[in-house]
């Protein structure tokens, strides 16, 4: 249901990205998030399941050493370091003690059990407007889900049709985009429709 659904232990994010979360898109959407921002092969990005929500990002390097960010979990610090880059903004929020963290636990993720990050995978593969379909389409799916239109396992499950229906076509221009966008949109919302 949208109430267990929302019940994140750790953060408080807003009812989209708790979803997001729930179905692991959130991390699909940072997979294609990182491979823009840091010109990254797709190959070369990770997931990795961290239950406490200390650890935010990890980068290795070459020689196999790990450098990773931690804090606590809450978007005001990413969202104040955004726009105060490249500095950091003192913050009246609780600092990280390292000694509370009793242990840290990462997983890989079960692409069968969470499909939505899958479909973020192969949507970096088909490329062109593709990933902005993935979007388009979740972003109607979730809003069905919120709204007791679909179930929980309709999410993905939309957005994967839509995909499979929508014509991947180039990024060429912001057009291009837009109006995948749109056409997402418009299939998904008639795919729910048709489910009512």
């Amino acid at each position: 249901t949208p109430v267990q659904a929302l019940n994140h232990p750790n953060w408080d994010m807003g009812q989209k990205i708790s979803i997001d979360s729930a179905t692991l898109m959130n991390k699909g959407l940072e997979v294609i998030e990182a491979r823009w921002l840091f010109d990254m092969s797709v190959d070369s990005i990770d997931v990795l399941v961290h239950p406490q929500s200390i650890v935010h990002s990890l980068v290795e390097y070459q020689d196999g050493s790990v450098i990773a960010q931690l804090g606590i979990p809450d978007m005001r610090i990413p969202i104040a370091y955004a726009l105060s880059y490249p500095e950091r903004m003192a913050m009246d929020l609780p600092h990280l003690c390292l000694a509370d963290c009793a242990k840290l636990e990462f997983h890989k993720p079960d692409f069968e059990r969470f499909p939505a990050l899958s479909l973020a995978f192969k949507a970096i593969a088909q490329g062109g407007v593709q990933p902005a379909v993935l979007n388009a389409a979740n972003e109607v799916a979730v809003a069905a889900f919120l709204d007791g239109s679909i179930s929980f396992l309709d999410i993905a499950a939309t957005v994967a049709t839509v995909m499979g229906e929508v014509a991947c076509g180039s990024e060429n221009s912001i057009d291009d985009i837009l109006q995948a966008d749109t056409l997402a949109r418009r299939s998904a919302a008639a795919l729910i429709s048709n489910k009512l």
